[in-house]
C-alpha cells in the first residue's frame, strides 16, 4: 500500500516538474498568434479564411526573412540597425544592374543579377560586421553610421526619385519569384519556410550555432573556451546581409522599383519580431520559428487594423512600437519567473 502511494507522489513529481520544465519564453509567441486569430475572426469572418492567411503571410515574408538574420545577431549580443537601408541600397544596385544591358540574354541577366544582389548583401553585412569586431565600434552606434551611409548612397543613386526595372521582358520573367506559387502554396511562404529551416539547422544543430549562444550569453566565457568571438560575430552580420539580400529578391519583382524611402523603420519592425519571437535582446538565446511567429504577429496586427474600424491604420507605427514594450516586459517577467 506504501509502495502504491509512493508511485503516485513520484508521478505527480513528475508531471509537476514536466509542466515547470516548460520554457514559457518559447511558447507565449506561439500562444498570441492563436489568440490574434481568434481575435481577427471575431472581428471580421474573412479574416480566417485561407486566402486571407496567405496573403498576411506572403506580406511578412520581407521582414520574416530580415528577422531570421537578425535573429542571429542578437543572439550573440550585437544589433544591426542598418537592414532598411541595406534593403534600398541592395535593391538599387540590383535593378541598376539589370537596367544597364551588360547580358544581352534574360535569363542569364536575371541569374547575374540576382547573383550579384546576394554578393551586395553579404559584403554589407561583413562590412557592418567588421566594423563592429575590427574597429571595436559598438554595434548601435557602427550600424547606425552604416544606416546613413546606405540611404545616402541609395538617395545619391536615385537622385532623390525612384530607380525602376527598364525591360519590361525582365519584369514578367522576375514577376512569379514573388506572384507565383509551387503546388499552390505561393513563392514567399516557400521561401520564408526555406530559409527558416535552414537557419534552425544552423542555429541548434551546428557548432557555429552553439557558438552563437555561448558569444552572447558571455563573450569572456566564450573567449576563454577557445571560440573566436569576432569571427562569430562577424559571420552573425554576414547572415543577416545574405538574409536582407534574400528579402530584396522578392521584392523587387513584386514593385519593379525602389526609391530612398524603401524599407524606412523595417529594422524596427525586424527587431520587434524577434523579440516577439522570444529572443532575449540581450544575447543568449535563439527562437528562429519563434521570430516567423513574430513577423507574422505583427502583420496580422495590422491586418485586424485594417479590417476592423476600431483602431485606425495609420497607427501602425505606434502599436508595433507597443508591442515590443510589452513583449520586453513580458520576456523580463518570465525571465525572473524561472
Amino acid at each position: 500500500m506504501n509502495t502504491s502511494a509512493g508511485n503516485d507522489a513520484e508521478v505527480a513529481t513528475k508531471r509537476s516538474r514536466s509542466w515547470r520544465d516548460v520554457d514559457m519564453r518559447a511558447v507565449a509567441p506561439f500562444a498570441a498568434l492563436i489568440l490574434l486569430l481568434i481575435v481577427g475572426a471575431l472581428v471580421n469572418p474573412n479574416f480566417i479564411g485561407l486566402t486571407n492567411l496567405a496573403n498576411v503571410a506572403t506580406r511578412s515574408a520581407f521582414i520574416a526573412i530580415i528577422a531570421v538574420g537578425a535573429t542571429f545577431v542578437i543572439s550573440s549580443g550585437d544589433l544591426d540597425l542598418s537592414v532598411g537601408s541595406m534593403v534600398a541600397f541592395v535593391a538599387s544596385l540590383m535593378i541598376l544592374f539589370m537596367n544597364s544591358g551588360v547580358i544581352a540574354d534574360p535569363s542569364l541577366m536575371l541569374t547575374a543579377s540576382i547573383v550579384v544582389a546576394v554578393v551586395i548583401g553579404a559584403g554589407c553585412g561583413l562590412f557592418n560586421g567588421l566594423i563592429t569586431t575590427v574597429g571595436k565600434i559598438e554595434p548601435f552606434i557602427a550600424t547606425l553610421g552604416t544606416m546613413g551611409i546606405y540611404r545616402g548612397l541609395t538617395t545619391w543613386l536615385s537622385q532623390g526619385g525612384a530607380i525602376t526595372l527598364s525591360s519590361q521582358e525582365l519584369q514578367s520573367l522576375y514577376r512569379p519569384a514573388y506572384f507565383g506559387s509551387i503546388l499552390g502554396i505561393p513563392v514567399p511562404i516557400v521561401v520564408i519556410l526555406g530559409v527558416t529551416a535552414v537557419a534552425a539547422f544552423v542555429l541548434y544543430r551546428t557548432r557555429y550555432g552553439r557558438h552563437v549562444v555561448a558569444v552572447g550569453s558571455s563573450r569572456e566565457v566564450a573567449r576563454y573556451s577557445g571560440i573566436n568571438v569576432d569571427r562569430v560575430r562577424t559571420i552573425a552580420f554576414v547572415i543577416q546581409g545574405l538574409c536582407v539580400a534574400i528579402a530584396v529578391l522578392l521584392y523587387v519583382p513584386r514593385l519593379g522599383s525602389t526609391s530612398a524611402t524603401t524599407g524606412i523603420l523595417w529594422e524596427l519592425q525586424a527587431i520587434t519580431a524577434v523579440v516577439v519571437g522570444g529572443t532575449a535582446l540581450k544575447g543568449g538565446a535563439g527562437r528562429v520559428w519563434g521570430t516567423i511567429c513574430g513577423a507574422f504577429i505583427l502583420e496580422l496586427v495590422g491586418n485586424i487594423m485594417l479590417l476592423s474600424n476600431f483602431i485606425s491604420e495609420y497607427l501602425i507605427g505606434a502599436i508595433q512600437g507597443s508591442i515590443i514594450i510589452i513583449a520586453m516586459l513580458v520576456q523580463r517577467s518570465l525571465t525572473r519567473k524561472a
